[in-house]
C-alpha cells in the first residue's frame, strides 16, 4: 500500500511558476512509476507528466506541457516534484499524484495509487 499527498498548490497570475510536491509513504524503488495527472471542471482527468526508476531516469510528458513543466522524483526523500512554469489559465486543475507497479499507458486505469489532489488555478 502507499500512501501519496500533494502539496503547493495555489492560486497564481498567468506566466508565473508554481511547484508542486509528492510525499509517498514508503520508499518507492524501482518498481513504482509516479506520475502527475489533472483534472480541471467537467473535463476527464488527463495525463500530464511521469517519472520511473530511480531519480527521474525515464520520464515522460503530455504534448501540452512538455516545454513547460519538469517532473523530478527523488527515491531517498519519497517525494516526486512537477515544477510548472509559464503558467496559463488552461492549466487550472486539481492536480493528482499517482503510482502504479502496473506496466501500461500514462492513463489512470493503469495507476493504481492516488492522492488527494491540490488545486492550481491561473488567473489570466
Amino acid at each position: 500500500q502507499v500512501q501519496l499527498a500533494e502539496s503547493g498548490g495555489g492560486l497564481v497570475q498567468a506566466g508565473e511558476s508554481l511547484r508542486l510536491s509528492c510525499l509517498t509513504s514508503a520508499r518507492t524503488d524501482t518498481r513504482y512509476r509516479l506520475a502527475w495527472f489533472r483534472q480541471a471542471p467537467g473535463k476527464e482527468r488527463e495525463f500530464v507528466a511521469a517519472a520511473s526508476r530511480w531519480n527521474s531516469g525515464s520520464v515522460d510528458y503530455a504534448d501540452s506541457v512538455r516545454d513547460r513543466f519538469s517532473i523530478s522524483r527523488d527515491n531517498h526523500k519519497r517525494t516526486v516534484d512537477l515544477q510548472m512554469n509559464a503558467l496559463v489559465p488552461e492549466d487550472t486543475a486539481v492536480y493528482y499524484c499517482a503510482a502504479t507497479d502496473r506496466r501500461g499507458p500514462d492513463v489512470p486505469n493503469t495507476y493504481v495509487y492516488w492522492g488527494q489532489g491540490t488545486q492550481v488555478t491561473v488567473s489570466s
